[in-house]
């Protein structure tokens, strides 16, 4: 159940405190009182109330220097002001407006009138703060998905430090997953947790040995077989991140490949998942165009045979020939 609503009121002349008092009693609302212009001023600090019933003619400070009071007050700014005189002229209410009041009711009250603006007023005031609220969190929110996706980006910088050869790899090949997953009709949530897959996709590296992981020259069968387990390293390392948990296709899954003899699962066809399959061939092409210590990047038309050669058998099918239709349509290939 939410709080009762706060209603300040404020009245030098305790029978104007009693009467609005005997007319809201009972409405469900908290009652909180100030005698004056100051008192007023330290009790709505205290409260940060959902209306104040504020009397104009106060000896002092007055309701119009009151209400001015709390305009300037960014805690108290956007309390809702509803002056309470026995004036009726439009010179009086044009000074209420210039103060900041919200809204005017005259003495004598009329008990339906009074207790009608005040309902209607203070779910206004409700509405409006879990407005606030709810932009507060959604902001937070943001924030906080923001500060993951710095941490996964410097984890990517971290492993682009610790092996020169792959520098850049990691962002080319996400972006080009992207414009894949995008032409399948991805949607947005899933493209966030693919993208966060294919940047991450070999942080399981980080569990294999310098020696092996930079080791300028082809791999021993002994070496390959530790090297294999970086999928399963990266699955050890994201799964207990609850955020990660979605993006975890592609660094599990990546080396799989479609016949069914790929590593670490084995796993065939379309029991790949469908993030691991598309950057399965973005991964592949990013690697043969690209340096490495013990060879030279291939010339692009023998990567973009081998890639159309390994339909089939290393490549869904299906995924290849997209590849090929998103890499036509890019303006700078």
């Amino acid at each position: 159940m939410p709080a009762p609503s706060i209603v300040l009121i404020v009245d030098d002349n305790p029978i104007g405190r009693e009467t609005l008092e005997d007319l809201l009693y009972g409405q469900g609302y908290t009652l909180a009182f100030a005698a004056d212009g100051p008192e007023a001023l330290q009790q709505a600090a205290a409260l940060t109330p959902d209306v104040i019933l504020l009397d104009v003619m106060m000896p002092g400070m007055d309701g119009f220097e009151v209400c001015r009071r709390l305009r300037t007050d960014p805690h108290l700014a956007e309390v809702p002001v509803v002056m309470v005189t026995a004036l009726d002229d439009s010179e009086s209410r044009l000074r209420g407006l210039e103060a900041g009041a919200d809204d005017f009711i005259s003495k004598p009250f009329k008990r339906a009138e009074l207790r009608a603006r005040v309902k209607t007023i203070t779910r206004l005031n409700r509405y409006r703060s879990l407005l606030e609220e709810r932009a507060a969190l959604q902001h937070a929110h943001e924030d906080l998905i923001a500060s993951y996706d710095a941490t996964i980006e410097g984890w990517v910088h971290a492993l682009d430090l610790r092996d020169k050869e792959t520098e850049g790899h990691s962002l080319r090949v996400t972006e080009m997953t992207i414009r894949m997953a995008r032409a399948a009709g991805t949607t947005e949530p899933e493209l966030t947790a693919l993208r966060r897959g294919a940047l991450l996709h070999d942080i399981g590296k980080l569990g294999i040995p310098d020696a092996i992981l930079l080791k300028p020259g082809p791999l021993t069968d002994e070496e390959w077989a530790i090297m294999h387990q970086h999928p399963q390293y990266a699955y050890d390392m994201l799964a207990p991140i609850t955020y990660l948990q979605p993006a975890l296709d592609i660094p599990y899954c990546h080396h799989e490949k479609w016949d069914g003899t790929g590593y670490p699962r084995g796993l065939a066809g379309n029991a790949i998942p469908l993030a691991a399959r598309l950057f399965a061939v973005v991964d592949v092409w990013d690697a043969l165009r690209s340096d490495r210590p013990y060879r030279r990047g291939w010339p692009e038309h023998e990567v973009l045979a081998y890639l159309r050669a390994q339909a089939g058998t290393h490549f869904d099918p299906w995924a290849v020939e997209l590849f090929f239709q998103v890499l036509e349509a890019m303006p700078c290939k």
